[in-house]
């Protein structure tokens, strides 16, 4: 990176009549600041590629130095400078902003308590006090009305402008409990352990992990993963001994190959210690008696280019959901002592129709979960009997089994929600199929009513014939016509599904005459695993003319109209949106890109930023020619013209370790220097948070409220 620094251009204020003017309020738009421009070539494969902002990046050395350089400090000003200019536009909106904000925050129950789960003779929940932004971690000895509390999060967080607890867990003997923290939010953990008994921490610390420990049945032996410092990949797996130095554990293995990544975790019969690596398109897994902490580990089955698998342990079996042979998946099990893959026998064979997502054992029953036609089913299937789907009548919505960890039950918990019911979390009787309500989210609003909302699942055509499921809601009333305002929302990578669940603060919207849509577009896995090949890689473009072609046809229909549609898209979601607004900026009203992954060429040309080397596999290698060019083709950053765009909001954090602050910078930067209309583009620049926001119970709504208030204010809705 060239040594430089940049003046800072002041910005002006200047009052003109925003994009169609009889539609939109009048309000005061500002140049807004303009960034230096210095030139960098950057060349691969004899194509050159002019990047003006490359200046913006600053490395975790600079970022983390107590006296900012020249060109650090250059980076902050500008910084605050964005974040200055959005506070001084979106200044008519700040009692909107506190109004939603404050909205959202009522429907919440301020002293809340999760539902509790039983393991190992103890009952363990969390809950929240009021007024208070974190959990109190809890537990009570079966038998006992006692309540101790664990972690205080509450008291942890003082004093930190970013917490966040992970991985906690408790030793097989329930007398210690290993925990880690995160203070910056570059998601850096640091292990802890404490006594139960006394309260009282021990000396052990083990820095610079993934935030998980993994108890032997020793009840002194704990496994864990660290991060390369500067990648942040996950590459060694130590065992460490209670009592000892970090310095002195013991490397158990080190994921050489640097598109892997490493893991641990321990079975659910406590019986067996897993060791795996992971890439977009493979998995190796070792396994360990955990009786045994200093024995000797086993490969399952060595790893293959396009296998993937995953275990389970139940009797004398491994049970392995694996695409061996299975585009959509199929689960197999083979024995203890022969595990490799010419061992395997199908439990559950391969399916068309049905992607294979999970499953739960059972003394005597195995759950299924699956996909069929985009949605989430629940298969129980006996190990003898007749199987049977547990019953759900939304047209769109979310099932999953949640913390069952107990084997010798006939009670299965699982949990629902959908677009117009609140999460909720069941028991389900697998012998008599009888289910009892343990909890459901409550909204604090006395007009809530869930019969207040309408839901439906409709199916837009693609660009090649292929059919797009969205799912919509919209409070009952609301008239669908060209003036009805509309938000629709994506992510479309990594086979994560879009799912259609409940949110308290969408109210906020939907109360407001808002049709809420989400586009089930490829490069998910809601219609199985095809629908996720088809999405990434040289079909990467499906996913950005899926969400375009779902846009248009809820034009079409009627929902709604090019004045008033709004997208929105978070990480590679962001992604999504960037690629749309290059392709269709005429259709939207308004674009909100969460932390957006724009600048794809050259962080996918640095392996030495977080993730790139492990997701080759599923946006492609730029330094070989076919993937650059196709990559250069759609890459946000690369294809901004001088042409006109929406109104856009950009939102990231300096700390976020996934996708560097640079890049929406750098966009932010390079649309308002070559975009033809008066439209706003703002960035809201988190100092203090990373790639996930704000911790706190709270704090998040507030971005949540801008966001709102970003597309209210262009709907002009005052109230």
């Amino acid at each position: 990176m060239k040594s430089i620094c940049y003046v800072l251009i002041a910005f002006l204020l200047f009052s003109i009549s925003c994009k169609k003017e009889s539609q939109k309020p009048s309000k005061i738009i500002t140049q807004g600041p303009v960034a230096k421009i210095i030139s960098d070539t950057l060349t691969m494969h004899g194509d050159n590629r002019i990047d003006d902002y490359f200046w913006m990046r600053l490395s975790d050395e600079q970022k983390n130095a107590e006296n900012p350089d020249a060109q650090a400090q250059d980076v902050l000003d500008y910084i605050k400078a964005e974040n200055d200019y959005l506070d001084t536009t979106m200044s008519h909106t700040k009692n909107l902003q506190k109004k939603v904000y404050d909205e959202i925050v009522s429907r919440i129950k301020k002293d809340d308590q999760s539902v509790p789960v039983t393991d190992n003779g103890y009952s363990y929940y969390s809950r929240f006090e009021e007024g208070g932004d974190y959990r109190l971690y809890c537990r009570k000895k079966i038998g006992s009305d006692v309540e101790e509390i664990m972690l205080n999060g509450p008291e942890m967080a003082e004093g930190h402008a970013y917490f966040s607890i992970r991985g906690r867990s408790v030793s097989p003997d329930n007398k210690l409990l290993s925990y880690s923290i995160d203070t910056v939010s570059r998601r850096q953990y640091t292990i802890y352990v404490k006594n139960l008994d006394s309260g009282e921490l021990l000396n052990d610390k083990l820095e610079n992990t993934t935030g998980r420990a993994t108890w032997a049945n020793d009840n002194k032996t704990v496994f864990y993963s660290t991060q390369d410092p500067q990648t942040l990949r996950s590459d060694k797996i130590y065992k460490h001994t209670l009592g000892t130095l970090q310095s002195e554990d013991v490397l158990v293995y080190e994921e050489k190959d640097d598109t892997f990544g490493c893991y641990i975790y321990k079975s659910k019969s406590k019986k067996y210690l897993f060791l795996g690596s992971y890439q977009t398109l493979s998995t190796e897994l070792r396994y360990l008696d955990a009786n045994n902490p200093g024995g000797e580990w086993t490969i399952i089955q060595p790893r293959e280019k396009n296998l993937e698998y995953e275990v389970a342990h139940y009797g004398g079996h491994f049970y392995i959901r694996t695409n061996l042979d299975a585009e959509n998946f199929r689960l197999v099990k083979t024995p203890v002592k022969a595990t490799t893959k010419e061992n395997w026998t199908d439990v559950i064979p391969h399916s068309e129709e049905r992607f294979l997502q999970g499953v739960d054992l059972f003394e005597n029953y195995l759950v299924v979960s699956e996909r069929i036609n985009g949605l989430r089913a629940l298969r129980v299937k006996p190990w003898k009997g007749e199987e049977h789907y547990i019953e759900f009548n939304d047209p769109a919505y979310l099932a999953y089994t949640t913390s069952n960890l107990d084997f010798d039950t006939d009670i299965l918990r699982y949990g629902y929600t959908s677009l117009t019911t609140p999460n909720s979390t069941f028991e389900y009787n697998m012998s008599t199929k009888e289910q009892v309500l343990l909890k459901q989210e409550e909204v604090l609003d006395a007009s809530f009513s869930a019969d207040n909302y309408v839901s439906e699942r409709i199916y837009a055509t693609a660009t090649d014939g292929t059919k797009i499921p969205i799912s919509l809601v919209y409070r009952k009333g609301v008239e669908k016509n060209a003036a009805t305002p509309l938000l629709l929302y994506s992510y479309g990578s990594y086979g994560s599904s879009t799912e259609p669940y409940f949110s308290g603060s969408r109210l906020s919207l939907l109360d407001r005459g808002f049709v809420y849509a989400l586009a089930h577009i490829r490069g998910g896995q809601e219609m199985g695993r095809y629908w996720y090949e088809d999405g990434k890689l040289l079909k990467k473009k499906n996913t950005f003319t899926d969400f375009i072609n779902a846009g248009e046809f809820l034009v079409q229909e009627g929902y709604t109209s090019s004045d008033h549609v709004y997208a929105y898209g978070g990480s590679a979601g962001g992604l999504l949106m960037g690629a749309v607004l290059n392709m269709k900026p005429e259709l939207w009203n308004g674009v909100i890109a969460a932390v957006p992954f724009v600048d794809v060429v050259s962080t996918m040309l640095d392996e030495s930023i977080p993730l790139t080397t492990g997701e080759f596999d599923e946006w492609g290698n730029p330094k070989i020619e076919e993937y650059y060019h196709y990559m250069k083709s759609y890459s946000p950053y690369d294809n901004v013209e001088a042409k006109a765009y929406p109104n856009i909001l950009v939102t990231t954090g300096y700390w976020d370790s996934q996708v560097q602050y640079w890049e929406p910078l750098k966009w932010v930067a390079k649309l308002r220097a070559l975009k033809t209309d008066d439209n706003l583009v703002l960035l809201d620049c988190n100092m203090d948070n990373g790639h996930g926001g704000a911790s706190g119970r709270f704090e998040g709504y507030k971005r949540t409220a801008l966001l709102y208030s970003f597309m209210f204010d262009l709907e002009n809705i005052k109230e």
